[in-house]
């Protein structure tokens, strides 16, 4: 069995810490590099639910998606919710890595994984890296639908794609406007707006959609907006990950088990349809 150096270095290799955000909080949040790794669980969140289930499972290493610690910390004291997620953790041998914004500009990356996911023809990244002679490389990317849908049939298609959670999918712009290409950004995708009008395409699909950025895009004419789940967005990125490692375990004989977690921990659990109010339509008195 390798060592947790190894399958870090590995790791590394697949989204390689320098091309993470400044701001971001990537790499081995806990582990002894000398232990042996025979199981991984990939999962988007380090939450409590996760942890538990990576002991559950006798898992050597959680590889998340998202920071545990992405501003920092003073203490990792259990009497936090974050710092019993890391006591869990250390007590029973697990170690933690993060890959945030270095997989989210990988080749393949998180918006591949969504693109798949949705069934789109990937023609390349929606803000291309300059580091990248092969012009792979990027956040977010520009698709092409496999034939045409109107915007409320592509949002159908996309809620039943992408992993289900309370709020599904929303959309913004005619209904019956036919959509032929899409960008695609898995996560908080509303500061591409203006690389998404430039490349025009005919909608943008991502996450975390606000009122305001989104009215004011609507307003300048951008495309059509669809605003997904954050998690449901960037759960495919799990599966694709989980090949990755298993493409390299294989390369150099180390025998992983490598196992993606089926836990919904997107944070919203409910949704309540908006009736129609006897005289206004909805609209507030």
């Amino acid at each position: 069995m390798p060592a947790l150096s190894e399958v870090i270095a590995a790791l590394d290799a697949l989204w390689p810490p320098a091309t993470a955000e400044e701001w971001d909080a990537v790499g081995t949040v806990c582990g002894d590099p000398d232990a042996e790794v025979s199981r991984v669980l990939l999962a988007v969140d380090p939450v409590q639910e996760v942890a538990d289930e990576a002991v559950a499972l006798g898992a050597d290493l959680l590889l998340v998606h998202h920071p545990l610690y992405l501003r920092g910390t003073t203490t990792v004291g259990a009497h936090t919710a974050k710092g019993r997620v890391v006591h869990t953790l250390v007590k029973h041998d697990v170690a933690l890595h993060v890959a945030h914004t270095n997989a989210d500009v990988a080749d393949p990356g998180v918006s591949d994984a969504l693109a798949e996911a949705l069934g789109l023809r990937v023609t390349g990244p929606l803000v291309p890296d300059a580091g990248d002679p092969d012009g792979r490389r990027g956040l977010g990317r520009v698709c092409e639908l496999p034939e045409p849908l109107s915007l409320a049939a592509f949002a159908q298609y996309a809620a039943e794609r992408l992993p289900a959670t309370a709020q599904g999918v929303r959309a913004a712009g005619d209904p019956d406007a036919l959509i032929r290409t899409v960008a695609v950004c898995g996560g908080s995708g509303d500061g591409l707006f203006a690389r998404m009008r430039a490349v025009g395409v005919d909608a943008y699909l991502t996450a975390d959609l606000r009122h305001h950025p989104a009215s004011e895009a609507r307003e300048h004419g951008a495309p059509a907006l669809l605003d997904a789940a954050h998690w449901a967005t960037e759960w495919p990125w799990c599966e694709q990950a989980a090949a990755q490692l298993d493409a390299v375990s294989e390369r150099h004989g180390w025998g992983l088990r490598t196992h993606v977690s089926r836990a919904v921990t997107d944070p919203w659990t409910a949704h309540a349809a908006s009736g129609t109010h006897p005289d206004h339509s909805g609209a507030p008195n």
